[in-house]
């Protein structure tokens, strides 16, 4: 009775994800997974979804934890269950949000990994280096510009791969982008990968061009649109295993943030619906803020130099 009265119940919510929400397949079935292994743990607490307790959400993560379930899976875990129970809130079902005093994990707010700037560099350099040379083509072209936008664009494997010639626009060096529910949103893309672009549109894509194939940006070399699984082995093996596509969009973060862009920007850029999202990177904008007082606020600066005149002395 408990299974029936979780199926029923997730199929109206996810129902309610691929409609109103407009979220894509991939992403219907994370949720799905996460609701289906939370309505598991209920059934053995004689519990079922619809009148959970905050003592069985807690159960939950304690027993995921239990179990080394990685810090950030938790937490993803917990952020679908917050939605999934926001949304029985907002249609009058229950009175009380189970979620709502239970903190995620603390490694949640750890920046993610990325790579240094000289080893972004390095790769970039090496695929320009193929695209260039006498092995430079179509799919040398292709692999350039796909790292380079990646990078630029800060954007998600799942954005590149929807990309269509239209949404490029060259000369003012941007892309439209879709997003998680298919938010659009325009992402700067830099010389480089502009430069990168063009190349590939000229010179590489008309050869991988096949008719009544794929109509995306990137073609593989039987003409059909790329898929996510392609791009992920492509970035592992340029990066010589060290990075994924999602690393390169934490890359393009943090680099910026660490370049001074404040923390609004680099979550327009990225498609955070929430700020807290981009708030991982707070730690860089604190460091260069540290940086910037230390060199201009007059208390610092007469610090600076009464150390200095000791010094002297």
């Amino acid at each position: 009775m408990a299974a029936a009265s979780n199926t029923a119940l997730l199929h109206e919510y996810l129902l309610y994800l691929r409609v109103e929400k407009g979220l894509r397949p991939l992403s219907c079935e994370a949720y799905e997974r996460d609701l289906r292994m939370f309505a598991e743990y209920l059934e053995g607490t004689h519990a079922v979804l619809e009148t959970a307790q905050q003592r069985e959400v807690a159960g939950f993560l304690e027993h995921l934890q239990r179990h080394q379930v990685e810090a950030r899976s938790v937490a993803r875990k917990l952020s679908c269950l917050r939605g999934f129970y926001k949304w029985l809130l907002l249609d009058k079902r229950i009175r009380h949000d189970p979620t709502v005093n239970i903190e995620s994990p603390r490694a949640w707010k750890v920046l993610p990994k990325a790579l240094a700037e000289s080893e972004t560099a390095e790769m970039l350099e090496s695929a320009t280096v193929a695209a260039t040379g006498a092995a430079g083509d179509a799919v040398a072209l292709r692999d350039r510009a796909i790292l380079e936008v990646l990078y630029a664009g800060g954007v998600r494997v799942s954005e590149l791969t929807g990309l269509r010639i239209e949404d490029l626009q060259l000369d003012t060096g941007r892309a439209l982008v879709r997003g998680k529910g298919d938010k659009e949103r325009v992402v700067p893309l830099g010389r480089a990968a502009v430069e990168a672009l063009t190349e590939y549109l000229e010179r590489g894509r008309p050869m991988l061009q096949k008719r009544n194939h794929g109509g995306g940006l990137f073609l593989s070399q039987q003409g059909r649109t790329l898929t996510r699984g392609w791009i992920w082995e492509l970035v592992k093996r340029s990066s010589g295993g060290r990075a994924s596509p999602h690393m390169l969009r934490h890359s393009c973060a943090t680099h910026m943030v660490g370049h001074g862009a404040d923390l609004r920007t680099v979550q327009t850029m990225l498609g955070h619906a929430d700020i807290s999202t981009t708030q991982v990177y707070t730690h860089l904008a604190i460091d260069r803020l540290k940086a910037v007082h230390r060199a201009h606020h007059p208390r610092a600066l007469a610090r600076a130099r009464a150390k200095a005149a000791q010094g002297d002395a």
